[in-house]
C-alpha cells in the first residue's frame, strides 16, 4: 500500500470527510483492521482564508507548497490536496515536489465521463465558479460546465464561509442549494457538482432528485485506487 499524503485544514470539517472516506474505502477492498497509511498536513485555514480574500494566491502558493514539502519529506508517495478552491495554487505545489500531484478536477472529470456526463453545472466558493482554473480543467475533458447567477454565486460563498466552514448546518441554507441545483437542470445541466469539499456536509443526494457528485468522495475514492496500485 502506498501512502497518501494531505493537506487538510481548507476547512478542518470537510478534512475529516477526507480521512473517513479514505480509510473506509481501504477496510472496504481490504478487509480486517486494514486502515490507510496516511501523512495529513493540516495547516490553519484562517491565514489562508485573508490570503484569498487580499487576492494574494502566490502567498497563500508558497504557504501550501512548503507544507506539501513537508509532506513528501515525511514520506508521503503522492499527494492530495484536500480542497477545490486551492487547486487554483496547484502548478505551484506541483513544482515544489517529486511525487505525484493528485488533481481533485481530474478524478472529477474521469468520474463523470464514466458516468456519461457531459454538463455539470458546478457549485463551489466564489473563485471556483467565477475563476478559469477549475472550470477549464473540466472543459479540456470534455465536460460542459454551467455556474449559478452572480446572486446565487454571492449566497452560495457566504454559506460556504460563514457557516459550512464553522460547521453550521442549516435546513434554510440546504434549500437555497436545493433551488440552485434545480435552476442549473432547468438550464441543462445533467447532475451537480458539488465542487467545494464541504457542500457535501449540507447536501446529500436524498435532497434532490439531480444527480450529485460530490468532490470529497471522488478525490478519496481516487486516492485509494491509487493508493493500492488500480489503473
Amino acid at each position: 500500500m502506498k501512502t497518501i499524503g494531505l493537506l487538510g485544514g481548507m476547512s478542518w470539517e470537510s478534512t475529516q470527510s477526507y480521512y473517513r472516506l479514505i480509510n473506509e474505502g481501504v477496510k472496504a477492498r481490504l478487509g480486517g483492521l486494514h486502515s490507510a497509511r496516511l501523512i495529513l498536513y493540516s495547516v490553519d485555514f484562517a491565514e489562508i482564508e485573508v490570503l484569498q480574500q487580499q487576492g494574494d494566491w502566490e502567498a497563500a502558493g508558497r504557504l501550501l507548497a512548503s507544507a506539501a514539502e513537508a509532506v513528501q519529506a515525511a514520506g508521503a508517495d503522492f499527494l492530495l490536496i484536500g480542497t477545490n478552491t486551492m487547486h487554483k495554487v496547484a502548478p505551484q505545489i506541483d513544482d515544489a515536489i517529486d511525487i505525484p500531484l493528485l488533481h481533485i478536477a481530474d478524478a472529477t472529470a474521469q468520474a463523470l465521463k464514466h458516468e456519461g456526463m457531459h454538463s455539470v453545472g458546478l457549485l463551489g466558493t466564489r473563485f471556483t465558479m467565477e475563476q478559469a482554473f477549475y472550470r477549464e480543467r473540466l472543459e479540456r475533458a470534455g465536460i460542459r460546465v454551467l455556474v449559478p447567477d452572480q446572486e446565487e454565486r454571492d449566497e452560495i460563498h457566504r454559506i460556504i464561509y460563514e457557516e459550512l466552514c464553522q460547521g453550521d448546518i442549516r435546513p434554510d441554507s440546504r434549500a437555497v442549494f436545493q433551488a440552485v441545483v434545480d435552476g442549473l437542470a432547468t438550464r441543462g445541466a445533467q447532475a451537480a457538482l458539488l465542487g467545494c469539499t464541504e457542500i457535501g456536509l449540507l447536501l446529500k443526494q436524498s435532497d434532490t432528485p439531480v444527480a450529485l457528485f460530490d468532490t470529497t468522495e471522488i478525490h478519496a475514492n481516487a486516492a485509494v485506487a491509487a493508493a493500492l496500485g488500480d489503473t
